[in-house]
C-alpha cells in the first residue's frame, strides 16, 4: 500500500497541474458534468416526442377561446368569448405544473419525474390546464379546474389524453362542491356516456377505468329527488353493466363505484334519509339475472363476480331482494361447484356479521336460510367448507338471537347436535372451531335471555326450557367414551354452559357434574385442569352449596380419608366463588375449619406433627374462602350479623387469619349498596382493629397483616362519623393529639374517594369555621398538616368563599418562615393554590394586593411578605401581572433597611426575578428611570455591617445580571467602587468557561457570556432554600477538618521487643488503647507572627522574615482565618489590604 499524502512514481507527470497563480479558481475550464445534468432538468424522453396531433388539437382549442370562464358557466351559464391571449411565451416543458397552487393535484406533482408515458401525459395535461386558468385570471380553484378539463375531454380524441383528463377529473370531483357537480349532472353525465360508449371496446382500459369512478362520483353527489328521473336510473345500469367487465380494473372500479352509490351518497346520511338506495332493488335484480343466464354455463367468471359484488350490497337491499338473491345463491349452490359454493357462503358471512336492519332481514327470512343451509353441510372431513359453515351458521343464529330470542334458541338444539359430531373430527381446527362456535352460541345466543326462561327441570317438555335440555343432554353426551379425544374440548364446553345457564338450569346438571367428580378421583387423569376449570364454572352460576351437594367435599374433621380425595374441591371454590349466600360459610365452613383446627391441635398434641399440618394447611385454605364469599353476596343484610361476631373474635385471637378477614371487610365496605348494615358494626369492628394495629408482631407473625389492618381501618373510617369525634382533638392542648388530629382529617379532605370528597363539600361550613377558630390554638408542629388541609379545602372553593381565603392568608404568609421544612413546602403551595382561587377569580391583582399589606407589618411579617410574594411572582411569571412594576419598587425600597433578614428576603426577590422573568421585562423594569433602579442593589454596600454579609449574594445578583444584560450595561448602572467586582466576576466566568472547554464535558454550558442566555432548569425551592440559609456563603469543608471517629474502635499497643504478643497474660488488656497510639499530638497553630516569653508579638520586615526562615529552615504560615478574609476581599475586589513596609521592629502586646 502507498503511504498517505505521497503519489506512487511515475505518475506526477500524468497529473494535470494548474498554472502558477491559479491554483485558488474555483470555476473549472470543462464543464462536461454540469452540460449533462442541465440537459436533464425539466427535458422530454428522447423516445417519443410530446408534440402531438391532439395536444396540438388542445392548444388550438384553448386559445381559440372556447374555454369558457368557470365563475361565468356556474353561475349564469352565458357563454362568453374568451379574449385573453396567454402573456407566456417562453415557458418551459412544464410550466404550470411544478407551481400549481391548488392542493388537490399533489399527486401529480410527483409524476414529472416517472418514465411512464401516461404519467407525462397528465403532467402535460395539467400543466396546459393551469396554464389557460391563468391567463384567463382564474383563481386555480376546484371548480375552475372541472370546467376547464370538461372542456378538454371533449375536444381530445387519443385513448393517451382521455385517460390523462379522466384522472385529473377523478381527482378534481372528489373535492368539488356538490352544488357545482347537481348544477352540471346532465352536460357531465353526457359526456361521461360518450366517451364511456366510445371506449367500451378499447384495449386502452385506463380511461374507461378513470370515466366510471367519475360517474360514480357524479352520482353519489345528486338528490333523491333525481333519482326518480329514468334518465338517472338508465344512466346507473350503464354504470353496472361494467360490473361484470372481462377487464379487471374496468370491473373493479365499476364494482366500487356501485358499492359507494349504494351505500354512501349524500342523502343517505341526511335526517330524512330512506331505508334503502332507490336503486337498490334495481341492482338485485341485475345480479339475480346474471346469476341465472351465467350459474349453469360454464361462464363461472361471471358468476363468481356478481357473487363478489352481492357481498358488499346484500345488506344494502331491501327485504324482497335480500330474499330472492339468497334464494339465488342456494340454488347456485346445489351445483355443488367449490368456487361458487365458497363464495356463496362468503357472502352469507358478511350478510350476517355486517348486521342488517329488520328492513332488510326479518326474523322469518333469517331463520329460513338457516334451515336452508343444513342442506349444505360439509363433510366432516372436509375441511375449509366446514369451517366456512360453521362461521355462517354462528353468524346467522347470533343474529336471529338480536331479532328474536325465542326463534333462536327453538334453531340451537339441531345446530348443537350437528357441531357436537365435528368433535369426531379427525382435524384438529375443525374441532376447535367447533367448540368455539359453541361456546359463542352460548355466551350470545343463551346467556343474556337465561333470565326470561323459567328454572329447567328434568321433567320440562315444551317452551325454551325444553330446547335447553336438549341442548344440555347432547353436550352432556360429549363425556361419553366416544369423545375421549375430544374430552379437554368438552369440559371446555360444559364449564362455558354451567356460567350461561347454571342458575336456572342446575337441577338438570347435577348428573354432569357427578360425573365430573368421577373423572377427577380417576388416577392420572390428564385434563384435570380443564375439569377444574368446569366445575368452577358451575360453582360462579349455581353456588358452592349446590356443587357440594353433587360432589360431596368428603372432610368433616373426625374420621376422615386421610388421603382427602376431594380436597381439590377448595381451591376451585376459593377461586370462583362470589355472589353467592354468605349465610352458606356461616352455617357449613365455619364449622368445618373450627374442627379442623382442633383436630390439627388435637393431632399436634399428640405428636402427630405432620397429620396436625395436614389440618392446619386445610382450614386455612377454608378461610381464603370468606373473601370470595364476602364478592357481592346476596344476603348481606340477614347473614352478616351472624358472622361479625366470629369475625370479630377471630380477629383478635387469630393472627394468621387477619389478612383473609380484612380483605373479606374490605371488599363488603367497597361495595356501595348495603353500607348501613356495615356501619351499624363499626362500633365492634374499629377497637378490635385499634388495639390489633398497635400490637407489634410476634417472631414469625407477618408483617403485612398489620398494614393490611391499617387499610381495613381507613376503609372502614369512611362509614363511620369520624369528624365530629376529631373536634374535641383538634383543640387539645398537646401538641402530639392536636398534630395526628389534623393528619386524620388531611387524610379526609385528601381522600381520592367519590365518598370523602362528598364529605368535604357537604360538611365545608364547618370545616372552614373549625379551621378558622383553631388558627390561635394550633401548634408549631401541627402546621404542616393543618396546611394541607387547607390546601385541599382551597381546590373546591368557590368566588363565594373569597371572604374565608382571604382570612388565611396571614397565618400562611407566616408560615413561609416555620422551622419546619414540610410546613414551608406546604405554606408555599397553599399560596399558589389560593392564588390558583383568584385567578379563577379572575381577581390576580387583588390576591397581590392583599399580600402587599404585609408589607407595612412587623420585621417578621415583612420578612414573610417579600417570601411569599417571591413565590408568587416565579409562578405566575408567564402571567401580565399589572402591579409588577410597583412590587418591584416597594421591594427596591426595603434594600436600604437595616434588618439583615428583610435584605436577605428583597435579594432573595431580585434573584427570582432575574431566573423567572424574560429579559426585555427585566431591562424595562430595573433600568428605567421612572423607578428605583439596580443603584438601590448597590446601595447595601455603603452599610458596612450589610457589606460583607451579602458580599457572595450580591455577587450572585451581579453575575445574573451580566449573563442577561452584558457587563456594559450593568457597568454603566453601578457606582465607580463596585467596578472592580465586574472585573473580578468577568475574569471568574471567563476562567470558568475555559475550564469547561477543557475539560470537554459539556458544549454549551450556561455560565457562557450569550446575550440571552438560557436559564437553568433550577426550580423556586433551590432558590428560596438557598435565600432560607442561615449562611450567605457556601462554605466548603476545610481540609484541615477532622473526620468523624468511629465508636467502638481499639488499637492494641505492641510490646518494646520483637516477641508476639501473649494474650493470656493478665497484663495483656492494659495494651489495648482507646486511642491510636501512632497519632501524634496536634501541635499549636502557628500565627502570622512570632510571640515573645511574655507573651507580645513580633513584627519583623519581610527580608527579616525571609532571611530568618532560610536560616532556621523554617517556612512561616499565613493564619488561615486572615487567609479567608483576604481571599474573600479580593473576591469583592474591595480595597487591597495594606502591607505593612516599616524599617523597624515593634511589639504589641495581645489583646486580653
Amino acid at each position: 500500500m502507498v503511504k498517505s499524502g505521497k503519489l506512487r512514481s511515475g505518475t506526477s507527470q500524468k497529473i494535470k497541474r494548474w498554472k502558477k497563480g491559479h491554483s485558488s479558481d474555483s470555476n473549472p475550464e470543462t464543464s462536461r458534468y454540469r452540460k449533462a445534468a442541465r440537459s436533464r432538468y425539466f427535458s422530454r424522453p428522447l423516445e417519443k416526442s410530446d408534440l402531438t396531433v391532439d395536444a396540438l388539437k388542445l392548444h388550438n382549442e384553448l386559445q381559440a377561446g372556447s374555454l369558457q370562464k368557470s365563475s361565468d358557466a356556474m353561475q349564469a351559464g352565458d357563454v362568453m368569448e374568451d379574449q385573453a391571449l396567454t402573456e407566456k411565451t417562453s415557458g418551459t416543458f412544464l410550466s404550470g405544473l411544478s407551481d400549481c397552487s391548488n392542493l388537490t393535484f399533489r399527486k401529480v406533482q410527483r409524476y414529472w419525474e416517472s418514465n411512464s408515458a401516461a404519467h407525462k401525459e397528465i403532467c402535460a395535461v395539467l400543466a396546459a390546464v393551469t396554464e389557460v386558468i391563468r391567463s384567463q385570471g382564474g383563481m386555480e380553484t376546484e371548480t375552475e379546474y372541472f370546467a376547464a378539463l370538461m372542456t378538454t375531454l371533449e375536444a381530445v380524441d387519443s385513448s393517451e389524453s382521455l385517460a390523462a383528463v379522466a384522472y385529473l377529473l377523478n381527482l378534481v370531483m372528489k373535492r368539488l362542491p356538490a352544488a357545482v357537480l347537481k348544477k352540471k349532472f346532465s352536460d357531465t353525465a353526457k359526456a361521461f356516456m360518450d366517451v364511456m360508449t366510445n371506449q367500451v371496446n378499447s384495449d386502452y382500459s385506463s380511461c374507461l377505468r378513470w370515466i366510471i369512478s367519475c360517474l360514480a362520483t357524479l352520482l353519489r353527489k345528486q338528490d333523491l329527488s333525481v333519482w326518480s328521473y329514468p334518465s338517472t336510473l338508465q344512466l346507473y345500469h350503464g354504470l353496472l353493466s361494467f360490473t361484470v367487465h372481462s377487464k379487471p380494473k374496468v370491473r373493479k372500479a365499476a364494482q366500487q363505484g356501485v358499492c359507494s352509490v349504494l351505500r354512501y351518497s349524500d342523502f343517505v346520511f341526511s335526517d330524512n334519509a330512506p331505508v334503502y338506495h332507490p336503486a337498490a332493488a334495481a341492482t338485485a335484480k341485475f345480479c339475480c339475472k346474471e346469476l341465472e343466464q351465467s350459474g349453469g354455463s360454464k361462464e363461472d367468471t361471471t358468476t363468481l363476480h356478481v357473487i363478489g359484488l352481492l357481498k358488499d350490497l346484500l345488506s344494502a337491499f331491501p327485504l324482497s331482494s335480500v330474499k330472492s338473491c339468497c334464494e339465488t345463491l342456494l340454488r347456485l349452490m346445489t351445483l355443488s361447484h367449490v368456487l361458487v359454493t365458497a363464495n356463496a357462503m362468503q357472502a352469507f358471512h358478511k350478510l350476517f356479521s355486517s348486521k342488517p336492519s329488520p328492513a332488510s332481514m326479518s326474523a322469518e327470512l333469517n331463520a329460513q336460510i338457516i334451515t336452508a343451509l343444513y342442506d349444505y353441510v360439509p363433510s366432516e372431513n372436509d375441511l375449509q367448507p366446514l369451517l366456512a359453515w360453521l362461521a355462517v351458521m354462528e353468524k346467522a343464529h347470533v343474529h336471529l338471537s338480536s331479532l328474536q330470542s325465542s326463534l333462536s334458541i327453538s334453531h340451537l338444539p339441531r345446530l348443537f347436535s350437528v357441531t357436537m359430531s365435528c368433535l369426531l373430527s379427525p382435524h384438529t381446527q375443525v374441532v376447535s372451531t367447533a367448540t368455539q362456535t359453541l361456546k359463542t352460541l352460548l355466551n350470545e345466543c343463551v346467556a343474556p335471555h337465561m333470565a326470561e326462561i323459567s328454572p329447567v327441570l328434568p321433567s320440562t317438555s315444551a317452551g325454551n326450557g325444553a330446547c335447553i335440555l336438549k341442548m344440555f343432554r347432547i353436550v352432556e353426551e360429549g363425556l361419553s367414551y366416544r369423545f375421549h379425544a375430544s374430552w379437554p374440548f368438552v369440559l371446555q364446553i360444559l364449564g362455558c354452559f354451567y356460567r350461561a345457564a347454571g342458575r336456572q338450569a342446575h337441577p338438570i346438571m347435577i348428573k354432569s357434574l357427578q360425573s365430573l367428580g368421577d373423572l377427577r378421583a380417576t388416577p392420572q387423569f390428564p385434563f384435570s385442569g380443564e375439569l377444574d376449570l368446569a366445575v368452577g364454572g358451575a360453582v360462579e352460576s349455581m353456588g358452592p352449596e349446590v356443587v357440594l351437594k353433587a360432589v360431596p367435599l368428603l372432610i368433616t374433621g373426625t374420621d376422615d380419608d386421610l388421603e382427602f380425595p376431594r380436597s381439590w374441591l377448595i381451591p376451585v371454590i376459593r377461586d370462583h366463588v362470589k355472589n353467592t349466600q354468605l349465610a352458606y360459610f356461616t352455617s357449613y365452613f365455619f364449622p368445618l375449619a373450627n374442627n379442623l383446627k382442633q383436630t390439627g391441635d388435637e393431632l399436634e398434641q399428640s405428636g402427630q406433627k405432620l397429620m396436625a399440618k395436614v389440618y392446619q394447611t386445610l382450614q386455612m385454605q377454608i378461610w381464603t374462602m370468606l373473601p370470595g364469599f364476602c364478592t357481592k353476596p346476596t344476603d348481606l343484610l340477614a347473614s352478616f350479623k351472624g358472622i361479625a361476631r366470629s369475625l370479630g373474635m377471630a380477629l383478635n385471637d387469630r393472627p394468621d387469619l387477619r389478612l383473609c378477614i380484612c380483605q373479606a371487610l374490605r371488599t363488603l365496605i367497597n361495595k356501595k349498596e348495603e353500607k348501613a348494615e356495615l356501619k351499624r358494626f363499626s362500633k365492634n369492628f374499629l377497637p378490635i382493629l385499634f388495639n390489633v394495629y398497635n400490637q407489634q408482631p410476634k417472631p414469625g407473625e407477618m408483617v403485612s397483616a398489620r398494614m393490611a389492618v391499617l387499610d381495613t381501618i381507613r376503609v372502614y373510617l369512611m362509614l363511620c362519623l369520624t369528624f365530629s369525634l376529631l373536634k374535641p382533638f383538634v383543640a387539645s392542648k398537646v401538641a402530639s393529639i392536636q398534630k395526628k388530629a389534623y393528619r386524620v382529617i388531611e387524610e379526609i379532605c385528601g381522600g381520592e374517594s367519590a365518598s370523602c370528597k362528598a364529605f368535604v363539600l357537604q360538611n365545608l361550613e364547618e370545616l372552614k369555621t373549625m379551621l378558622i377558630d383553631s388558627l390561635t390554638t394550633a401548634a408549631s408542629s401541627s402546621k404542616r398538616p393543618r396546611l394541607k388541609c387547607l390546601i385541599h379545602i382551597v381546590k373546591q372553593l368557590n368566588e363565594e368563599h373569597r371572604g374565608f381565603i382571604t382570612a388565611l392568608l396571614p397565618e400562611v404568609i407566616l408560615c413561609t418562615k416555620e422551622m419546619s421544612i414540610g410546613a414551608r413546602k406546604n405554606a408555599y403551595s397553599l399560596l399558589v393554590e389560593i392564588g390558583n382561587a383568584f385567578v379563577r377569580f379572575y381577581a390576580i391583582n387583588e390576591y397581590l394586593g392583599h399580600v402587599y399589606i404585609g408589607l407595612t407589618g412587623s420585621v417578621t411579617m415583612i420578612t414573610c411578605a417579600v417570601l411569599a410574594l417571591t413565590r408568587l411572582v416565579f409562578h405566575y411569571k408567564g402571567k401580565n401581572v399589572s402591579s409588577l412594576e410597583l412590587l418591584l419598587q416597594n421591594v427596591c425600597l426595603l434594600l436600604s433597611s437595616r434588618t439583615r433578614d428583610i435584605v436577605k428576603a428583597s435579594l432573595g426577590f431580585l434573584k427570582v426575578l432575574l431566573f423567572s422573568l424574560d429579559v426585555k421585562v427585566l431591562a424595562k423594569r430595573m433600568f428605567s428611570s421612572s423607578y428605583l433602579n439596580i443603584q438601590k442593589v448597590s446601595g447595601i454596600i455603603n452599610m458596612n455591617d450589610m457589606r460583607r454579609h451579602f458580599r457572595s449574594k450580591l455577587k450572585s445578583i451581579y453575575t445574573k445580571m451580566i449573563r442577561k444584560f452584558g457587563v456594559e450595561l450593568v457597568k454603566s448602572m453601578l457606582p465607580a467602587d463596585q467596578h472592580k467586582v465586574l472585573v473580578n466576576i468577568r475574569k471568574t466566568e471567563a476562567r470558568n468557561k475555559r475550564r469547561k472547554l477543557v475539560s470537554k464535558t459539556e458544549e454549551d454550558g450556561s455560565d457562557t457570556e450569550d446575550e440571552t442566555p438560557k436559564v437553568k432548569g433550577e426550580s423556586i425551592e433551590d432558590i428560596l432554600a438557598e435565600t432560607d440559609s442561615d449562611s450567605d456563603e457556601d462554605e466548603k469543608p476545610r481540609k484541615g477538618q477532622k473526620k468523624p471517629v468511629r465508636k467502638g474502635q481499639a488499637w492494641l499497643k505492641e510490646g518494646i521487643s520483637d516477641e508476639p504478643l501473649n494474650f493470656l497474660d493478665p497484663k495483656a488488656a492494659q495494651r489495648v488503647l482507646a486511642t491510636n497510639p501512632n497519632l501524634k499530638k496536634a501541635s499549636k497553630a502557628e500565627h502570622g507572627f512570632k510571640v515573645t516569653s511574655d507573651g507580645r508579638l513580633i513584627i519583623k520586615e519581610e527580608d527579616d522574615e525571609d532571611d530568618d526562615n532560610t536560616k532556621g529552615g523554617t517556612q512561616s504560615k499565613k493564619n488561615p482565618k486572615r487567609k479567608m478574609r483576604d481571599e474573600l476581599d479580593d473576591d469583592m475586589d474591595v480595597e487591597p489590604t495594606m502591607k505593612y513596609k516599616g524599617r523597624f521592629k515593634s511589639s504589641i502586646s495581645p489583646c486580653a
